[in-house]
């Protein structure tokens, strides 16, 4: 199997515009978020079963909203397969339908699952977009509640929203320096800047062939359900989010004193050179309050997914 390309990246940060633009590719078929990668790793052994996996497929709304049969996915699965394997053989059936050779994935959520990630596929390709955390913090809390997810965690403050930004990360950043240059690093800010140089750098490192098709999206894509993705009508544009326009001091403040080492790691100028040295006391607080809500959800939502409830809570689904 090709190894998959894994494009990492807290929510917010355009990785919804680098999925619209790597989707174009004549060669490479990256869906919407799939959410069903931990579901399914949580509850089946490696190699799976085969039977009990195809049935929890026949349960996921996702693979209806893709156009996948679970038959097809069925087609592709063999005895003894890893468990990577078995779940890559649903984003090649997609990729299939799309008349596409190779296969991405997209979805900010498994910044909680990167170890994951990094089990199932141990030759994929990451690409790891990151954006100013103080504009992807203006970006979040302006989203409609409606179209958020995981909400035991929904930030309500830039300061919370900090929490999450640092501890998502800082850890793709750590798998980066494991897997050597299977990684690649993007910044938003020069992606909208320079989208053709981004995208020759993104495409070498897949090792495909760059087409300038990947740049021509506006117009194209269907946003109408979608409101917090609006920007996508445009062509990749600077400064649709300003931290220092749209963000009160007061809130930019609290937000260095949980994250501004990291940003200044990162290049990003502090309003506070002194944040530079590490969270204040109150950010070390928060962050440790995000930690400990992180691993209760965690630790309940891995639960869920391995007992019986899970799949009295997602019965099978009746063909479409």
């Amino acid at each position: 199997m090709t190894p998959p390309l894994l494009v990492v990246g807290v929510r917010r940060s355009g990785t919804t515009l680098l999925r619209v633009m790597l989707d174009r590719h004549s060669r490479l078929a990256v869906p919407d978020e799939s959410y069903f990668v931990p579901q399914l790793a949580h509850r089946h052994a490696d190699p799976p079963d085969v039977a009990a996996f195809v049935d929890d497929l026949r349960r996921l709304p996702t693979l209806r909203e893709w156009g996948v049969d679970p038959d097809d996915v069925a087609a592709r699965l063999r005895p003894g397969q890893t468990l990577g394997d078995a779940i890559g053989a649903i984003y090649e059936t997609y990729a299939e339908l799309q008349g596409k050779e190779r296969w991405g994935d997209k979805t900010p959520m498994y910044m909680q699952h990167l170890p994951l990630l990094e089990r199932l596929w141990p030759d994929a390709r990451w690409v790891h977009l990151i954006r100013d955390g103080r504009d992807t913090a203006v970006s979040f809390l302006r989203m409609p509640a409606g179209q958020m997810t995981e909400t035991w965690a929904h930030p309500r403050t830039a300061e919370d929203f900090a929490c999450q930004w640092r501890n998502e990360v800082r850890p793709a950043r750590a798998i980066g320096r494991r897997v050597g240059d299977r990684y690649l690093e993007v910044r938003y800010e020069r992606l909208v800047e320079e989208p053709e140089t981004e995208l020759r750098r993104i495409c070498e490192h897949a090792g495909l062939v760059f087409e300038e098709r990947m740049t021509a999206y506006a117009g194209e894509v269907d946003v109408s359900a979608k409101p917090h993705q609006q920007s996508l009508t445009k062509p990749p544009t600077p400064g649709l989010r300003d931290w220092r326009r749209d963000l009160p001091p007061a809130a930019a403040e609290a937000f260095e004193g949980v994250a501004g080492d990291l940003l200044a790691e990162l290049g990003y100028d502090l309003l506070d050179p002194a944040r530079a040295a590490g969270p204040t006391p109150r950010g070390r607080a928060r962050i440790a309050r995000y930690d400990a809500l992180t691993k209760a959800y965690n630790t309940t939502a891995y639960a869920l997914q391995r007992s019986p409830l899970w799949r009295r809570r997602h019965p099978v689904l009746a063909r479409s």
